[in-house]
């Protein structure tokens, strides 16, 4: 087993280790999700937890971790008497991005469950973290199933493993520690919310810090074991000092004045639910712990409210998580002066909750708010000479001037866009698919390992061997040849490729506030079906890719509010980049299908012909089938329907700016067809 990085020698990164720590006193505080970009020391912290945290007394040769002292009464290799037991390290669990729902929560052998009654069961991940740590990398790229089942046992506190009527049950208690980066997206509300805290991270700016985190790294990479020796003793305290709160944890006096401040400040920032306020508590409990003190001060609290309401409060879509911080300080002075109980009026020696390995810092978490783009100001390297003053009632000329970037217009709900037929893409909430998860269509033959009975057609292929198979009691003989496997049928993710005209015929700022509104209201709806996502834009000569296939909706969010127009509209172009990036698409991911989003008003401006090339271009999709739809800008009396025939070129469906919302009912775009289908 390779030598850990010491938790101690760890470079910075104040609140990370903050975070961590404050989990490894109390386990309560419910985990700790650390956001931040790659190379920052997320993964190493975690790992280096494990060493830290006290050894775990459990019944011998159980395969779940039972305590001794109360044994699970219900626990697959129990039952066990109450006794002694032994200790072992505290385990640090990893469950891979990849990983199968067996390998999370185990496998039941079905055959001999069916044949013998036999609960031959062989225990997960869940198992092995039970009383320990379950450390997920880029929890942000976890499938969707594997995140119900870590939301169901996050909250009962077990696992369950059903098949057919044959169940297994075992606790399940874990620390959950989650790592991400925010640009390869976001994390579903329910899995974010379990997270206790949340901690933001980025690789420091200052010089002297950054030489001393490449000197231990590669002083570390030469000798282990040598390294992390000349750690130990600063290990040792660090390990005593955890220890030392635990023991003084329950001590702590949590007053009403303190209660009453955390209240007021989880509703001053409309966070749902309760689960913050006792977040918080259990959080400004364990920092006194940690800092010595049996008295909560007005210091943790805003501390705790720092690392526990970021990732809860009420935000606009692709908000990035953050507080303000003077609003929290108005929030706490106004909550103590309200408060008769003095609980908060003096910090004490060490108010701070100073001290020690890694004191609690006066400021927080750094997410700012803009992060996710949303806002009105214009990028530093957006272009420059638009005046913007004459195209509020007119749309600029062809050729007109670029002008400066329009702010988004209030999203909105908008209709489901799905791709016709039966994929085999990653689990999503899109289109129709085979997967795992789902209503039962059919039974097939299993080509690996069994997963889903169903249950039915097995008995019907082992019914007729019965006689010849010698049966002479009461079950079933089973043979390997009689499994069938359950055929399902659930919802994937796509990659949806967004082709927005920013041109001059689109240019008048109260209609592209629109555009970009609709577009931005699809974009929520991706974020919320896990698809990728894809913009090309198009105006002046040529189109672009403004961003590449990502995970990362709020990127896309960002780099479409700074989206500037103006200039010719070469259509032809923007379909034809369309074009090459799907083609490389489909050799990255071939089972991910795509759909094509076309925003314009359909007209073409420059070179030869530029409507019969766009259509020539839109004929290129069509020959290969391409998911699209067209979102038809065209406004005034006089319409040209330009995009409604550039849609059926492309084989798909057209739909205005209207009707693409979700509550309108002048029209109803369901499913975009690829075979040739008019608006």
């Amino acid at each position: 087993m390779s030598t850990p990085y010491p938790f101690t020698a760890i470079v910075g990164q104040d609140d990370l280790r903050l975070g961590l720590l404050l989990n490894a006193v109390s386990p309560a505080v419910g985990g700790v999700l650390v956001r931040g970009e790659k190379g920052t020391a997320k993964s190493t912290a975690v790992r280096a937890l494990a060493a830290l945290m006290p050894e775990v007394p459990v019944v011998s040769g159980c395969r779940f971790s039972c305590d001794p002292s109360a044994p699970d009464p219900a626990c697959p290799d129990g039952p066990h008497e109450a006794g002694p037991g032994v200790s072992r390290p505290a385990r640090t669990v990893e469950l891979p991005v990849g990983a199968s729902e067996d390998r999370l929560v185990g496998a039941l052998d079905i055959e001999r469950a069916l044949s013998e009654g036999v609960k031959a069961f062989e225990p997960g991940l869940l198992a092995d973290a039970h009383r320990g740590i379950l450390y997920v990398d880029e929890v942000n790229l976890l499938h969707d199933h594997l995140v119900d089942l870590l939301l169901d046992a996050a909250a009962m506190g077990a696992s369950y493993v059903e098949r057919e009527g044959v169940s297994v049950r075992h606790a399940a208690r874990f620390l959950l520690v989650g790592t991400m980066n925010p640009e390869e997206g976001e994390l579903r509300p329910q899995l974010l919310d379990r997270f206790g805290l949340t901690v933001e991270v980025a690789a420091s700016r200052d010089t002297d810090q950054r030489v001393e985190v490449v000197r231990r790294r590669l002083a570390y990479d030469d000798d282990p074991e040598g390294f992390a020796a000349r750690w130990a003793r600063e290990e040792t305290a660090l390990r005593e000092r955890i220890a030392a709160a635990r023991v003084l944890l329950p001590r702590v006096v949590l007053g009403d004045g303190v209660l009453r401040q955390i209240a007021a400040t989880c509703a001053a920032f409309e966070v749902d639910g309760m689960r913050a306020d006792i977040v918080m508590a259990r959080t400004a409990t364990a920092l006194a712990a940690w800092a010595g003190r049996e008295e909560v001060t007005a210091e943790d609290v805003r501390q705790a409210a720092l690392l526990a309401l970021p990732h809860r409060r009420r935000r606009n879509p692709f908000d990035a998580p953050g507080l303000d911080e003077e609003k929290l300080d108005d929030t706490l002075k106004e909550a103590e002066g309200d408060s008769d109980d003095g609980d908060g009026d003096d910090d004490g020696p060490g108010g701070g909750g100073g001290g020690g390995g890694v004191p609690p810092q006066s400021g927080g978490p750094d997410a700012p708010d803009r992060e996710a783009g949303t806002g009105d100001d214009t990028p530093a390297d957006a272009p420059a000479g638009g005046d913007g003053s004459g195209s509020e009632q007119r749309p600029a000329p062809a050729g007109g001037a670029e002008q400066a970037p329009v702010g988004a217009s209030e999203p909105f709900r908008a209709k489901m866009l799905s791709v016709p037929g039966l994929g085999e893409g990653a689990a999503g909430r899109r289109s129709r698919a085979r997967t795992e998860h789902g209503r039962t269509t059919g039974a097939r033959r299993p080509e690996g390992a069994l997963t889903k009975l169903h249950l039915a057609a097995t008995v019907q292929a082992a019914a007729p061997h019965q006689r010849a198979r010698g049966r002479s009691g009461r079950g079933l003989v089973v043979r390997r040849d009689d499994l069938r496997q359950a055929t399902r049928e659930g919802r994937e993710g796509n990659l949806v490729l967004f082709v927005v005209d920013a041109s001059g015929s689109m240019a008048a700022r109260q209609r592209m506030g629109a555009v970009k509104g609709a577009v931005l209201s699809l974009l929520l709806d991706a974020y919320q079906r896990r698809d990728k996502v894809g913009l090309v834009t198009f105006r002046g000569k040529e189109a672009e890719v403004a961003l590449p296939p990502t995970s990362s909706v709020d990127a896309a969010a960002a780099r479409l509010e700074s989206l500037p127009t103006g200039g010719r509209t070469p259509l032809a172009a923007g379909l034809l980049k369309a074009h090459d990036v799907l083609r490389v698409e489909r050799m990255r991911d071939p089972s991910r299908r795509p759909l094509l989003v076309v925003v314009t008003d359909g007209r073409a401006t420059g070179g030869p012909d530029p409507v019969a090339l766009a259509a020539r271009a839109g004929r290129l999709h069509a020959a290969e089938g391409t998911a699209s739809v067209v979102v038809d800008c065209e406004t005034g009396v006089v319409r040209l329907g330009l995009a409604a025939q550039l849609a059926r070129e492309l084989g798909g469906g057209a739909v205005t700016l209207h009707e693409l919302r979700a509550d309108s009912i002048a029209g109803l775009v369901k499913d975009v067809t690829a075979a040739g289908r008019a608006a």
